[in-house]
């Protein structure tokens, strides 16, 4: 089990649309030893504006997507979140807080709730090392206002005591298993079960997050691939893990939807997109 590092108290709003400001401040063409940057939206019920180096990402986006990853050129990005439909940047409800990205790493920023319910932010860095044929790696992310949880693999504890915002990962037979989340020490589940796919040469990711007393727990799930050796030994390249980041979300009835899109669609769309909101808000009323 790992403990990642927190982003202190800052809740970031997450969409495909996240790509609109970070397209701003990307390099046009993504370099040798760029990071990678995804970012989960794990705060229920909190529709928000984010603005990352003071320009607009989101305007009134809601919790339970997933964006990127995005190929970004390492250095410290600024995040500042503002109520919902903001003029601007210049009085952050939250932040400005500065989001530091190493060289040739990939992140998933991932706006949560504490155990306490109190809305913050983590860090994540993904494990992109390679995986032998035939296994898949399974990583499994405390998000939720929840006391500690067991991982339950087919009715039986697979990861116990994992406490927010903990991390636990595992390297499993690819396969299907059935997955649900129960307080520590018990076996009945908070969510789930629900089918989940360990991929062959893939991390999967599963974020437990919502709110307990609230009754919004749920699931995400985030799937990186391409982390198997190729035949000679060679790994596959970061080309291969950007292609192929996706999402889905699974309730207490094991129902998933998985949304997948290629980088330079999103990239497009966000330069259409950044438009379109740059002009919407000069005619009207005006961020390891």
């Amino acid at each position: 089990m790992r403990k990642t590092r927190s982003l202190s108290t800052i809740t970031v709003g997450i969409g495909a649309g996240v790509l609109v400001a970070l397209a701003g401040v990307a390099p046009a063409q993504a370099a040798e030893g760029d990071a990678q940057l995804s970012v989960f939206h794990g705060v229920p019920g909190l529709t928000v504006d984010v603005y990352v180096n003071n320009a607009l990402t989101l305007d009134n986006f809601a919790p339970g997507s997933l964006a990127g990853p995005l190929e970004l050129a390492p250095g410290t990005y600024s995040v500042a979140i503002t109520a919902a439909d903001a003029a601007d940047a210049s009085a952050p409800a939250i932040g400005p807080v500065d989001l530091p990205l190493e060289a040739g790493v990939n992140y998933t920023a991932v706006a949560h709730l504490n155990e306490a319910g109190s809305p913050t932010a983590t860090l994540f860095t993904n494990d992109t090392s390679t995986v032998a044929a035939g296994e898949g790696r399974l990583t499994v992310r405390h998000v939720a206002a929840a006391p500690a949880v067991d991982v339950l693999a087919g009715g039986s504890p697979a990861i116990t005591n994992l406490v927010n915002p903990n991390e636990s990962v595992l390297t499993l037979p690819a396969g299907t298993i059935s997955a649900a989340v129960a307080a520590t020490g018990t076996t009945a589940p908070v969510i789930g079960p629900a089918d989940l796919e360990v991929a062959e040469g893939a991390n999967t990711i599963v974020y437990a997050w919502g709110s307990l007393a609230e009754s919004t727990l749920a699931l995400g799930v985030q799937s990186i691939t391409g982390l198997h050796s190729a035949p000679g030994g060679v790994p596959a390249g970061d080309a291969g893990l950007v292609a192929s980041n996706t999402v889905g979300s699974a309730g207490d009835d094991g129902s998933s939807v998985i949304w997948l899109a290629g980088s330079a669609v999103l990239l497009l769309a966000a330069v259409a997109v950044m438009t379109v909101s740059r002009s919407r808000r000069a005619v009207g009323t005006t961020e390891r």
